[in-house]
């Protein structure tokens, strides 16, 4: 991991690379709960018709079903860009 200039520092100032890899885990922590809030979002109104006190088993089956389907399809996606990315990297070497 290469150290990264600090914008309107100087060119010859650098991050730390134990500060540079906490920002990387801590985007990534940010990326997870946005993922989290746009799973509530979205399965909260396919799933429930009204709040009640506690889930019936219809509308807990809903909910992790789209839970399953959103990771799923987010997981394709991913690997289907690193694919991509893999092969576009690839043919540049050749």
């Amino acid at each position: 991991m290469s150290d990264l200039d600090v914008g309107g520092l100087g060119g010859d100032q650098k991050i730390d690379p134990e500060l540079q890899e906490f920002l990387m885990v801590e985007k990534q922590r940010a990326q997870v709960n946005a993922q989290i809030h746009e799973f509530n979002d979205i399965c909260w109104d396919k799933c429930i018709d009204k709040p009640g006190s506690k889930l019936d088993s219809k509308t807990e089956a809903c909910l992790n079903n789209c839970v399953d389907r959103f990771i799923d399809t987010s997981l394709l996606i991913t690997n289907r860009l690193a694919q991509l990315l893999q092969k576009q990297g690839g043919s540049g070497l050749s």
